[in-house]
């Protein structure tokens, strides 16, 4: 199934699987669709998520620390396909845990579990020849990441190659929520559109209905990690379902 936002600005939420525990993240994914996220971002635990800051990192060594691996995430996909048919599914992960587990192996069971894309942080596609192979072999959605810092060259390479959307970083460093939108992430999205008519996403630093409202104004979808996975970490597992439902309508509010 193609990704698409059919509210303008669409929301993807980023989730850290088997944080706190898989029921909770699946019962999460769930509340966070029904409440107005156009797509999930399933993240797989790593042990050196390095692009990422340490609200997502605490997360992830919880997860790692539970035992959760990447088949255990594509498991997790494939219920929460089963429950949520239309929704958006994305399987967000660094590169090493799907090296470990064999390229080919992995699309095949992406597209098993109902995935309709990948984003793998650390694959850039200069070097994503045999990912865009078995990619296309199992008819799912590569999705890269473009960077501020990314020059139009590149910027036209991640346009051609990606599908899905494109996910635009909103400044340099590390995830992380902050105060206000950076103006980089307009200027990026601006030189984006040159090369792709695919939706762009916005990511790193979005966490309130102002900067959805924001990135809203230039682009075609907000994303929303570490506000998510901070207030999971602050709210009893049994509540954390109805605390990230109400959290994603208030944005949409």
């Amino acid at each position: 199934m193609p990704i698409s936002f059919p509210n303008k600005p669409g929301i993807v939420a980023y989730l850290t699987a088997g944080d706190p525990d898989l029921a909770t993240t699946r019962d999460i994914a769930l509340a966070a669709i029904d409440n107005g996220a156009d797509v999930i971002e399933l993240g797989v635990p790593f042990s050196d998520p390095l692009a990422d800051g340490p609200v997502i990192q605490r997360a992830s060594e919880r997860a790692v620390a539970r035992g959760i691996r990447l088949a255990d995430v594509l498991e997790l996909a494939k219920e929460i396909r089963a429950a949520r048919p239309d929704a958006g599914l994305v399987i967000f992960s660094y590169l090493n845990p799907v090296v470990r587990m064999g390229m080919e192996k992995f699309c095949a069971a992406a597209a098993e579990a109902g995935a309709d894309g990948v984003l793998l942080t650390d694959m850039i596609v200069e070097e994503a020849g045999e990912y865009l192979e078995s990619m296309r072999a199992h008819q799912l959605s590569p999705i890269f990441l473009a960077a501020p810092t990314s020059t139009d060259v590149r910027l036209k390479a991640i346009g051609e190659s990606s599908q899905g959307f494109v996910y635009a970083i909103s400044r340099v460093g590390i995830t992380g929520t902050q105060d206000q939108i950076a103006g980089d992430a307009a200027e990026l999205v601006t030189r984006l559109r040159q090369f792709t008519k695919l939706p762009i996403a916005v990511g790193f630093g979005i966490s309130n209905a102002e900067h959805v409202q924001t990135v809203g104004e230039f682009a075609d979808a907000a994303i929303i990690g570490s506000a998510i996975v901070s207030l999971i970490e602050r709210t009893p597992p049994e509540a954390a379902a109805a605390a990230v439902g109400s959290f994603i309508a208030g944005l949409r509010a």
